[in-house]
């Protein structure tokens, strides 16, 4: 049995985490209806310990028309029936907890679902009523009101405001089915505050926020004006109280929290990150930079250096729900990640990305701070083609079908190449389609593969909790030391502590090692000279 972190007289165990995200609809079906679910989490238990993860990340799982995968919350109180009941939650938190694993759940506090009763209270309310107070609901613009009240773009693409039979527009930043709440309403707060609790209580060890630079909107609504501060929606100053509010609900009960930040501003960025505010946040600048040396050393050095002002761990993500899968991004011409630049039919070289996404794992768990492992990231799972009839993300449908959407990377998992349905459930047919190619990568497959993707991330992680010099050395106040060596173009490498470090090679052809003592592991084998391989990565001992 694996055990839980000390906390005492060490750093804060969140601080150099790993951290495994669950999109809980694809991970395992429990009860054979072709849905993941609770049940099917708390058999791939042992899994997810042997793999060596210290928490569990679940998105969220709560009462939901899954009009946005989840993110359109009816009721933060209750488990969606899909996924199981409240007591199975509690008892998988309970659970994981005994085997060494903690548990974050997401809390998405700009919207709500339709079908949330304060917002059906809302619909049946007339204009201007205590009811409607809690949303943003306005008259619109032109002679009989037919224009949406400003001219905002939604998060999905269009207007984010939607006409109402009696003339009056709500908004609503993502889906029409996601209604935006009015954070300037103590009611609004109260509930969100009361909603921590709930789950501190039931023994969650943190909360990852969605969305947190964009619940606070200008009370009057203006069109945004690119270049004038401040943003109407999107990084007000008023944010920071809320946090603050909820730091010391947190504080309570030792839970952590993650935003999901998306700001260009270093300075601002940071300030979420304030010893009374948010204990992490996402790093998006290294979770979309390309395969290329520069920009990736750049990213690094940047989150590092906004990181410091604060003493706040940096978090690395490869990958997560929403995103190109690894594989398949560092596998193509253009290996960054940008929204706006997706398209069918992109060509895709697995083989080649596979190389890198390996490579990229040892770097990602190399670097001081925190790290995000997305569900599937550990078999190396590409993103799937999903038909476009069977396509159900509304980014897609938003999009007029232009943008593929996110259910690619959303496929549920294979754990057994010799069962219906790569071992997902049953015989029934999953939610979303999986590839014919899935049973190839199945768990139970991977696990008896020493080369394979599962291997590799098994070994790294335990190296990485037992090998001294991933964590702070003793008197350190951030969480380790890195420093770059000097090396060859292409090649970036840096030590951490005790002699640790780690070199990744992207300079088109063989590199020697430099001085070392001990290969601890290799993203791929060395060549016959000794020389690390392009496109792979090596940890050492110096």
């Amino acid at each position: 049995m694996a055990a839980i972190r000390p906390t005492e007289a060490t750093a804060p165990w969140w601080r150099d985490a790993a951290i495994y995200q669950i999109y809980v609809r694809s991970f395992a079906d429990g009860d054979g209806d072709g849905t993941g679910d609770l049940a099917g989490v708390r058999a791939r238990l042992p899994y997810l310990v042997e793999l060596g993860v210290d928490a569990l990340w679940f998105t969220p799982w709560y009462l939901s028309p899954l009009a946005d995968g989840g993110y359109d919350v009816a009721d933060y109180r209750a488990i969606d029936p899909a996924f199981g009941h409240l007591a199975e939650a509690e008892k998988l938190i309970a659970e994981a907890r005994e085997l060494g694993i903690r548990t974050i759940i997401d809390i998405v506090p700009n919207h709500v679902s339709d079908r949330h009763s304060w917002f059906r209270s809302a619909l049946a309310a007339a204009p201007g009523s205590p009811e409607r107070d809690l949303f943003h609901f306005r008259t619109g613009r032109g002679e009989h009101g037919e224009i949406p009240p400003n001219g905002w773009v939604s998060e999905f693409g269009g207007t984010p405001w939607t006409r109402l039979d009696d003339g009056q527009w709500y908004l609503h930043l993502f889906a029409p089915e996601q209604p935006d709440l009015n954070w300037a309403h103590p009611a609004v707060r109260q509930e969100h505050e009361d909603v921590l609790r709930f789950w501190f209580e039931r023994g969650v060890a943190g909360v990852r926020i969605d969305s947190a630079a964009l619940l606070a909107k200008d009370p009057a609504l203006p069109d945004f004006t690119e270049g004038v501060d401040p943003h109407p929606y999107t990084d007000r100053d008023e944010l920071h109280e809320i946090y603050r509010s909820w730091r010391a609900i947190a504080d309570e009960y030792d839970g952590v929290f993650v935003g999901e930040v998306w700001l260009p501003d270093s300075e601002r960025f940071a300030r979420y990150l304030r010893p009374d505010e948010l204990h992490t946040a996402f790093n998006f600048t290294f979770l979309a930079c390309p395969w290329d040396p520069a920009r990736l050393r750049s990213a690094i050095d940047d989150t590092l250096a906004e990181h410091a002002p604060v003493d706040a761990p940096a978090t690395w993500v490869l990958c997560n729900h929403d995103v190109t899968r690894t594989v398949t991004r560092y596998g193509r011409k253009e290996t960054g990640f940008d929204f706006a630049a997706k398209v069918f039919g992109t060509p895709t070289d697995l083989e080649l990305g596979t190389r890198r996404a390996r490579a990229a794992a040892l770097l990602s768990l190399a670097l001081p701070g925190a790290v995000y492992l997305y569900q599937g990231e550990e078999l190396g799972l590409p993103e799937a083609d999903i038909p476009r009839e069977r396509i159900q993300d509304p980014m897609h449908l938003r999009s007029g079908g232009i943008d593929p959407g996110r259910d690619g990377c959303r496929v549920p998992l294979p754990w057994s190449g010799r069962e219906p349905f790569a071992g997902f459930g049953s015989e029934t047919e999953p939610w979303l389609p999986q590839p014919a190619s899935w049973p190839a990568y199945a768990a139970d497959a991977q696990s008896t593969d020493p080369g394979s993707m599962l291997a590799l991330y098994r070994e790294a992680l335990r190296l990485r909790r037992a090998t001294p010099g991933f964590a702070a050395a003793p008197g350190e106040t951030a969480d380790g030391r890195l420093n770059w060596l000097p090396s060859g173009p292409g090649v970036l490498a840096f030590a951490r502590n005790h002699g640790l470090v780690c070199v990744v090679n992207l300079s088109g052809g063989p590199v020697p090692l430099p001085a070392h003592t001990d290969v601890l592991l290799t993203s791929g084998p060395l060549d016959a000279d000794g020389l690390l391989p392009d496109d792979t990565a090596a940890w050492l001992r110096s």
